[in-house]
């Protein structure tokens, strides 16, 4: 019988249009891969929605707050649909940039000086040394990063503007200067690792994310084999110790004039979108984009 996939995509969170894109590319595949498939833009109606739907599996194509933090997870926990990603704890862990650097740390992942600080406390006064950056502790795809330069002179002003959105408080970490790399892990084995050059943007923002040729993806990244072993051993590392499950990616900087290997955190729900990095690493490793997904549904449980 052919099995019933709901891509649950959109939310509620400042994410929602990466989402959208995400599940929309995702069920094309999965459709083309045999499955039927519901698409199901999420409201917080969503738990008598599947009540009544009844899918066989949850793909869960959501990112941020509500879709990636444990949220919808406990909701597909209490509704007995097997789901795709990472569960509950691992979920919530991760979405915490602090906490998963703690949990990292302990399993002896290089990891970057930083603190928690109240938003506002930040922009009156430099908490830390210049350089270092400024992000909100549980959101994704550089919403709110700001990077604080060595030569400048103010703090962040943005911090205290009454439209800020991504809460008040904030985590203010050491920046480290080099190349951008990302590696995936897919169940416990690690795919490979990914360089990524931002075309005129001043680091991987929103745009070099998202918009079409905002940014160039090097598979397999360029390395010394010391250093992709690293990369390697850190995902693992993190993967395990969070407790992730299915597919999950770990960004890292690498300052190669100090040797230094840095990871920045561990991403539960990759982007699914036709830019997005954990497609293009399962594409040169021999996994197409369909067959990835049809292994996500496929490896998809509850009491994760």
């Amino acid at each position: 019988m052919q099995q019933h996939v709901a891509v649950l995509m959109g939310g509620m969170s400042s994410e929602r249009p990466v989402s959208l894109s995400s599940g929309k590319a995702c069920a094309a595949a999965l459709q083309a891969e045999g499955y039927r498939v519901t698409e199901l833009d999420v409201g917080r109606d969503i738990a008598s929605v599947l009540t009544e739907l009844r899918p066989d599996v949850a793909f869960n194509a959501l990112h941020g707050p509500f879709g990636e933090d444990g949220t919808i997870q406990g909701v597909l926990e209490y509704l007995e649909i097997p789901y795709t990603h990472s569960g509950v704890l691992a979920s919530a862990l991760a979405m915490n940039k602090e906490k998963a650097k703690l949990v990292a740390s302990n399993a002896g992942v290089g990891v970057a000086q930083s603190m928690l600080v109240d938003r506002l406390e930040v922009a009156r006064g430099h908490v830390m040394p210049t350089p270092y950056v400024v992000k909100p502790v549980a959101e994704g795809s550089s919403f709110g990063v700001v990077i604080v330069r060595e030569d400048q002179a103010h703090p962040p002003q943005q911090l205290s503007a009454v439209d800020w959105t991504f809460g008040d408080t904030v985590m203010v970490e050491r920046y480290i200067p080099g190349r951008e790399l990302t590696c995936a892990v897919m169940h416990d084995v690690v795919l490979g690792v990914c360089e990524i050059v931002s075309n005129d943007h001043a680091f991987y923002d929103y745009d070099a994310k998202y918009a079409p040729g905002g940014s160039t993806h090097v598979v397999p990244a360029p390395l010394p084999d010391a250093v992709t072993a690293r990369v390697h051993e850190y995902a693992l590392a993190a993967h395990r110790a969070l407790g992730c499950r299915g597919v999950s990616r770990s960004d890292f900087r690498y300052n190669d004039q100090l040797d230094e290997v840095i990871w920045l955190e561990i991403n539960t729900q990759p982007g699914m979108t036709p830019t997005s990095l954990v497609p293009d690493i399962a594409a040169v490793y021999g996994l197409p984009f369909g067959k990835l997904l049809d292994w996500m549904v496929r490896d998809a449980s509850c009491k994760r």
